[in-house]
C-alpha cells in the first residue's frame, strides 16, 4: 500500500508499506529518519516517540496506514524541518539544552525524552518537579540517573520563557 503523510513540514508518500507496519519502521527504514529509536516495541521505553497531529505518541504502536493525511514531526524536525530549505536546520532549544546538560550519553532514548520534553514544555512553560518527573516517567534511560536530563528539561523551560 502506499501512504502519504506529511513529516516534519514535507510532504511525503511512501511505497510498499505492509499493513502490519508501524509508523516507527516507516520512519526509520522506509524515510531515513533514524532519530526515533526502536527499543521494546511495545510502547513502554518512549525511545520512538514522535508528534502525530501535535500529540505526542509512540511511533512502535502506530500502524503506518493510520498515519494516512496527517502530521508527524520526529525529533529531526523540532528545530525546523531543512528539506525545503537545503539549509541545516537549527536546533530546538530543548535539543540545545540536552547538549548543553550533558544529558546524552549513548544517545538511544534521547530523541523520546527531547520530544517528550519538547511537548511538556509546550503545555507548561513553568513545570515543577514533580511535574518534569511525571511527563519522562514513559522514558526510560539505563544509562544515567536522570539528574542530567532534569538539568536539561529545567535548563530548556527557563530558556522557552526567557
Amino acid at each position: 500500500m502506499r501512504i502519504a503523510l506529511t513529516v516534519n513540514g514535507a510532504r511525503r508518500e511512501v511505497d510498499d508499506v505492509w499493513e502490519g507496519e508501524s509508523l516507527l519502521y516507516a520512519l526509520r527504514e522506509r524515510m531515513g529518519l533514524a532519530g526515533a529509536k526502536n527499543a521494546c516495541e511495545q510502547g513502554e521505553c518512549g525511545s520512538c516517540t514522535v508528534y502525530l497531529d501535535g500529540l505526542p505518541v509512540c511511533s512502535c504502536l502506530v500502524a503506518a496506514g493510520q498515519a494516512q493525511d496527517r502530521e508527524v514531526t520526529t525529533v529531526e524536525g523540532l528545530g525546523g524541518s531543512s528539506e525545503d530549505s537545503g539549509d541545516e536546520a537549527e536546533l530546538d532549544p530543548v535539543q540545545q539544552a540536552f547538549v548543553r546538560c550533558g544529558a546524552v550519553q549513548c544517545g538511544f532514548c534521547t530523541p523520546g525524552l527531547v520530544v517528550t520534553t519538547h511537548d511538556l514544555i509546550r503545555r507548561n512553560p513553568e513545570p515543577s518537579d514533580p511535574e518534569i518527573r511525571e511527563a519522562l516517567a514513559g522514558n526510560l534511560c539505563r544509562c544515567t540517573g536522570y539528574e542530567k536530563i532534569l538539568d536539561a528539561v529545567r535548563s530548556a523551560a527557563a530558556e522557552v520563557r526567557s
